[in-house]
């Protein structure tokens, strides 16, 4: 594969993909991104122009999509709407970008018989108990609780149907929560740090003992990277890297990382079916591809997070207001 094409790629899971392949292959690489409030041209910024191109455009016009697959190797799909919360206030863009743009680009993939990976998270699965010693497998029944897990469980099927119905060359994965630069502030780890920075207390819903699993944004890449290479078509991976933490465990490491006292947090009235505990068994993608995380170190990788927030300020300060207006409507 020499030409990749990435929708969603001003993201942040995308750019991050896109800073991997470009520093780490000799691959070329089109960006296709909508550039709704959650993706930015500033998260693209220094990549090499030589082998980086960028297309304003919506996964959901069939034209534009079906011209890129054309002229390109391989596809990987980040762009989604991707916010439990956002998605209970207004489910339709998620109804819109996450199953009808996921179809569109499937379409194209049928007609130009071009490889395509599609990015999902470990969200449909639902949620285990706190004391479960379970964790999701390839082989876990769907249970999305939420219209964004919903729409990425149905956007899934549809992938998995298009393999089996019209042999279109796919695979899918399915990741834990990342954490790393350029994540938009509306998000649960720089929206801490980012409070902190402005001396204002974190928040967190429920009792704070909701669990997630977290992985470095770097190792999401790697790994996806991995299965385009070496992966079977009509397979699912699961992408993990048993970084398991309650919310309130992460917000005591970054409250102690930027020195300030670690129970400065407060408890507000907990979200619409929130989930309780997500963990990944991701041993297939060990097993078969030969993958493993670099970023062991939850705190670590916590710490680097904090210093870029730090030094990047002019990157995520216009985000920040709106971010907080919405936040304020709900009292969260």
């Amino acid at each position: 594969m020499d030409n990749l094409l990435v929708t969603g790629g001003a993201g942040f899971i995308g750019s991050d993909f896109v800073h991997y392949v470009l520093e780490n292959t000799d691959m070329s690489v089109t960006v296709l991104d909508k550039l709704t409030y959650a993706g930015s041209l500033a998260s693209l910024e220094g990549l090499p122009a030589e082998r980086f191109r960028f297309v304003q455009g919506d996964i959901c016009d069939a034209s534009l999509v079906t011209e890129l697959f054309a002229a390109h190797d391989a596809v990987v799909h980040y762009a989604a709407e991707s916010h439990n919360d956002n998605s209970l206030s207004g489910p339709a863009p998620f109804v819109q970008t996450n199953l009808v743009g996921t179809f569109t680009l499937l379409e194209a993939a049928r007609a130009t018989g071009t490889r395509l990976h599609h990015i999902s998270t470990d969200e449909v699965y639902g949620d285990l108990e706190l004391d479960d010693p379970d964790r999701f497998t390839e082989s876990t029944p769907y249970n999305p609780s939420s219209p964004y897990s919903s729409t990425k469980a149905g956007s899934d099927l549809l992938v998995r149907a298009w393999v089996r119905s019209f042999g279109v060359a796919a695979t899918i994965s399915n990741c834990s929560n990342n954490y790393g630069p350029r994540q938009h502030v509306e998000k649960f780890i720089p929206r801490q740090i980012t409070n902190v920075i402005d001396g204002v207390r974190p928040r967190l819903y429920g009792d704070g003992r909701n669990v997630r699993d977290w992985i470095h944004a770097d190792d999401h890449s790697s790994a996806v990277l991995r299965i385009l290479e070496r992966g079977r078509i009509g397979e699912t991976y699961l992408i993990g890297a048993d970084g398991e933490k309650s919310n309130r465990d992460v917000v005591e490491i970054i409250l102690e990382e930027m020195g300030v006292p670690t129970d400065a947090y407060d408890l507000v009235v907990d979200r619409p079916g929130h989930d309780k505990r997500y963990a990944i068994d991701w041993s297939k993608l060990r097993d078969e591809l030969d993958w493993e995380p670099r970023y062991r170190d939850f705190r670590a990788g916590i710490a680097a997070t904090v210093a870029w927030y730090r030094a990047n300020e002019a990157w995520w300060r216009p985000q920040k207001a709106e971010a907080e207006a919405k936040y304020a409507v709900t009292g969260h």
